[in-house]
């Protein structure tokens, strides 16, 4: 039940970022263009699907979630991972994208941008000095090997 709870709280981070500041930044938009609706809806479609497999990865094959208070007890460094460090937060990014595609919105641009900033300085002052001290060499192979937030095309294979 424990693990539920946690699971459940863990979407409440995803949610703030991808529904609610976004809904108070553009409360009152209409969408104008269907087209344009579409396509947005179908980048975030993308995002959406990033974050669910990276998400179950997490509980899967890390043993943790997402949340700070609950962290993977193994480093996830397959699939989509082995393409880039940070594939939750880039699904998350390209969910705040197709928002601001689909009801036209610059204002969400900004904020997906103040986001991946936010999250910049996060991993760079916290979350990678966190994942070398709980994974060590590892994990500095890993770093060394896959890019933060541009996938490298080939997967990273650890020898």
């Amino acid at each position: 039940m424990m693990v539920v709870i946690k699971n459940l709280i863990s979407f409440i981070l995803p949610f703030t970022v991808l529904v609610l500041v976004p809904a108070w930044i553009e409360h009152d938009r209409s969408v104008k263009h269907i087209a344009i609706f579409c396509f947005g809806i179908s980048v975030m479609c993308v995002g959406l699907f990033v974050m669910v497999l990276t998400i179950s990865m997490f509980i899967k094959i890390g043993k943790g979630t997402l949340a700070p208070w609950s962290p993977t007890r193994r480093l996830v460094i397959r699939s989509v991972y082995a393409h880039v460090r940070n594939p939750m937060i880039l699904g998350v990014w390209i969910v705040l994208i197709g928002e601001s595609i689909a009801i036209e919105s610059w204002n969400i641009v900004v904020w997906s941008l103040a986001f991946l900033v936010i999250n910049t300085i996060f991993f760079l002052a916290y979350e990678e000095p966190n994942l070398k001290k709980r994974f060590g060499e590892e994990y500095m192979e890993y770093k060394k090997n896959v890019p933060r937030w541009i996938p490298r095309l080939t997967p990273y294979k650890p020898e």
